[in-house]
């Protein structure tokens, strides 16, 4: 289930940095590096404010428990064996909606999918070489059903050799620990992106319209282009995609892309070329896009109209090799003609 991440613009040019004579407060911009991409926060306050610190302690707290890159982590503990670490109350929180979306995506979130991605080296451990019997002796640690929290608050395995991996949720969920932590200083008026994953509250109301963001075009391999271009209000939006890795088959002309599936441990060929998923929140939409890319196409249909928590936007390669667009109703909505 390795995740690519298809980048999202903020439409800067909808921003000003100076106060208008017809603007509704000052606007406010935090930029940086976290969690292995970058960010930018922009916020509209009565008053200039600095939110740095704040906005740095978030960062600080989910690396410190969620993050497989560094070794002290509580994640990176438990995934050497230290069965002392009593996990926080967001590791519990992206564990328990991590196991909600296992159940409702059939298994194709599975962040003990980690060993897998891991081996195809796709993740932050060592390579190894691959076979059948290789991957079928890891498939014996993959498993969201093999792990739970026990009453101490304590990781408790099946097996130790299990590796736990919320890449595939942390990011979206440390923009919801960011967006909590505005609204707790009252500000109404929002957005926030990282690594292309957003949550946007309220609007611009120095420019008196909506946020407006663009979403990548996929198949553009070397310049970057918008796709489509969406208002997005009061909801937080992930996406999942090759970002211009896919594979054109030389005989049929085709284009796929790979993903690690969680079920049979190989990498599966996809036709599934970008997802864009909105939500109510962003770690919900960042787990959703994440499975949609890992299931077959079929599946992401019939899952997306029966989940009504969700909208899409899914573009994908059809039988002939031409590439088509899925957009939900309610997808549609958002959309600027």
């Amino acid at each position: 289930m390795k995740k690519y991440f298809l980048v999202v613009i903020v439409v800067l040019g909808l921003f000003q940095s100076c106060k208008q004579s017809n603007s509704v407060g000052v606007r406010n911009e935090n930029m940086g590096g976290a969690l292995g991409t970058s960010y930018s926060i922009i916020s509209i306050t009565s008053d200039k404010i600095d939110l740095q610190k704040e906005i740095d302690s978030v960062f600080a707290v989910i690396n410190h428990s969620l993050s497989t890159y560094i070794p002290e982590s509580d994640i990176s503990r438990i995934n050497k064996g230290d069965s002392t670490v009593v996990v926080d109350e967001m590791f519990r929180e992206v564990f328990n909606l991590s196991k909600e979306i296992n159940k409702e995506t059939n298994g194709f979130f599975d962040p003990t999918v980690g060993t897998l991605v891991n081996a195809w080296g796709f993740g932050p451990e060592r390579q190894i070489s691959m076979d059948s019997l290789k991957i079928d002796s890891l498939l014996n640690f993959v498993g969201l059903d093999k792990i739970l929290i026990d009453d101490t608050n304590r990781i408790i395995k099946t097996n130790p050799n299990i590796y736990l991996d919320f890449n595939a949720i942390a990011k979206g969920y440390s923009i919801d620990r960011l967006a909590a932590m505005l609204d707790a200083k009252g500000i109404n008026n929002y957005l926030i992106e990282v690594g292309g994953e957003l949550v946007a509250k309220g609007k611009n109301t120095i420019k008196d319209k909506s946020w407006v963001v663009g979403i990548d075009d996929p198949e553009m391999q070397v310049k970057r282009a918008t796709k489509i271009l969406i208002n997005l209000n009061d909801r937080a939006l992930a996406s999942s995609g090759n970002y211009r890795k896919f594979r054109v088959d030389e005989t049929t002309g085709k284009k796929y892309v790979h993903t690690v599936n969680p079920k049979t441990g190989y990498t599966q060929i996809s036709n599934t070329l970008a997802v864009t998923i909105l939500a109510d929140d962003c770690a919900t939409a960042d787990a959703y896009a994440t499975a949609f890319m890992a299931m077959d196409l079929s599946d992401a249909f019939k899952l997306i109209n029966e989940n009504k928590r969700l909208e899409a936007y899914i573009i994908y390669v059809d039988e002939k090799g031409e590439t088509q667009e899925f957009l939900t109703k309610g997808f549609k909505e958002f959309v600027v003609e």
